[in-house]
């Protein structure tokens, strides 16, 4: 009998410690993680429709490589990452791209993007993902501006997810 009792124990204890591990400690692919902010472009003369920019490259300022997703490319959608170890980040969006013996051609339109940082904790295995509150747009002013207004599509202000668009820039 003592020895039904000191197993009925043991299991006891045993299920209470593995109730409290996570199976793995790996982060898996589908948990949402650090989001990027997601850019919609339109056509300025007609707002509703989307309009495609053609050979788009998308360059973080201080940053000597472009983001490989958007490295000349026709798109009417870009996803940026946002830095997470500060509250701006500034690209450069340079339209009708080229590089001809050096000699680099297109518009190119600087956008800044301010913002605060907060952490929220996923999990053992995913630690920590930023979000981030409070953000902005801006597009930098010059002589020849291909980005003509923007429209924030979130309410609160706030990039917490990867299911819809932050902004619209209308060219």
């Amino acid at each position: 009998m003592k020895h039904y009792k000191i197993l009925a124990i043991l299991f006891g204890i045993i299920t209470i410690l593995s109730l409290g591990c996570e199976p793995d400690d790996i982060c898996p692919e589908s948990t949402a993680t650090t989001p990027n902010l997601i850019i919609q472009f339109y056509d300025i003369s007609n707002q509703e429709n989307k309009k495609n920019v053609v050979g788009l490259k998308v360059q973080g300022v201080g940053n000597d490589n472009p983001l490989t997703d958007y490295n000349v490319v026709t798109t009417s959608e870009i996803a940026i990452p946002l830095k997470t170890n500060s509250n701006s980040t500034e690209y450069s969006l340079h339209k009708e791209y080229t590089n001809v013996n050096n000699v680099i051609g297109g518009n190119e339109d600087f956008i800044t993007i301010n913002y605060v940082t907060e952490q929220v904790y996923v999990s053992r295995a995913c630690g920590y993902k930023t979000i981030f509150k409070n953000v902005t747009l801006t597009i930098n002013s010059d002589t020849d501006n291909w980005i003509q207004s923007k429209e924030s599509l979130n309410d609160n202000q706030s990039v917490e997810d990867e299911t819809a668009a932050h902004f619209k820039l209308f060219h």
